[in-house]
């Protein structure tokens, strides 16, 4: 399946993850990162605060003249955020938070052009096994949990700590791709290319 479009598209983020699956696609587009401080945006419900961050980050974009597509994700857990963890103590205490229980990720979409802005948050249920002291331990030393929300990437070795997901898997990566695509063929911003039959 190929989509086609005369827009000009930006995604305004710098993370491999959402550049790899916006790709699949196939569309054109340009990378933009938006430097905006997360934290200054307040707190009301976990749905309103990754909504108002990926508009943060969308809106930071100067560029009227093209679909300007940006994102969040989140990780809630009892109604409190876990952030990307500053340091090694702190991505311990997530994970241990996190051990044997089952949390919310959200991740919001919001795409613009010109006036036009259009949002969605998807939000998915992951339920990680019980992770031992060891377990967590070796993980914070690869590295891994510090530039990822709740201190873990399933698409990395963060996997091996989830027993069941609920929601669209992309979803937890970073980019719901299917709920996109669909947004953007029922705004017009891409069509599904036709190819002629032979």
């Amino acid at each position: 399946m190929q989509f086609e479009t005369t827009k000009r598209f930006i995604l305004a983020s710098q993370s491999p993850r959402r550049r790899e699956l916006l790709g699949q696609l196939g569309i054109e587009f340009d990378v933009q990162s938006a430097d905006v401080e997360e934290t200054s945006v307040p707190f009301e419900t976990a749905a309103q605060y990754v909504r108002d961050v990926a508009l943060l980050k969308t809106r930071a974009i100067d560029a009227p003249d093209a679909v300007v597509i940006g994102s969040d994700t989140i990780v809630v857990k009892d109604g409190q955020l876990l952030h990307k963890p500053k340091n090694h103590v702190e991505a311990v205490a997530h994970l241990k938070a996190l051990s044997g229980t089952t949390h919310e990720v959200m991740t919001a979409v919001a795409i613009i052009e010109g006036h036009k802005e259009v949002t969605f948050v998807e939000t998915v249920r992951v339920t990680f096994y019980p992770l031992s002291d060891e377990f967590i331990e070796a993980y914070v030393q690869t590295g891994d949990p510090f530039d990822k929300a709740g201190g873990y990437g399933i698409q990395t070795d963060g996997v091996f700590f989830v027993e069941k997901i609920e929601g669209d898997y992309l979803s937890v990566v970073g980019l719901p791709l299917a709920r996109l695509t669909r947004t953007l063929l029922d705004e017009k911003w891409i069509a599904l290319q036709q190819e002629a039959v032979q």
